[in-house]
């Protein structure tokens, strides 16, 4: 994985060239990376790969309905205050509601 130095030109960078490229951005704690994708999979998932899936779109979604409320959202966002490990307030919501679908 490389790490990508913007210059005035290109300010961000971020998702793929095109859909079938395989190579890809990202910013991460506000810096920018790139990377590759190697030996990409054309099987069918196996049902450990699809309910890994759901479980990521469950958290996703929950995650989501839990910021749109008030009150959970000013509890997320003190519990969030207290913290150093996420950066921001949406993935540290959405690891706590994965910890939840874990549990």
């Amino acid at each position: 994985m490389s790490q990508v130095k913007p210059m005035g030109l290109i300010e961000s960078m971020s998702g793929k060239i095109c859909g079938h490229s395989d190579m890809y951005f990202f910013r991460k704690n506000g810096k920018v990376f790139s990377g590759k994708i190697c030996y990409p999979s054309t099987k069918e998932p196996t049902a450990a790969q699809t309910a890994q899936r759901t479980k990521f779109a469950t958290a996703h979604a929950n995650a989501q309905a839990a910021l749109a409320d008030a009150t959970q959202r000013a509890a997320y966002e003190n519990a969030f205050k207290n913290q150093k490990k996420y950066c921001s307030l949406f993935g540290f919501v959405f690891a706590q509601e994965y910890a939840k679908l874990n549990a």
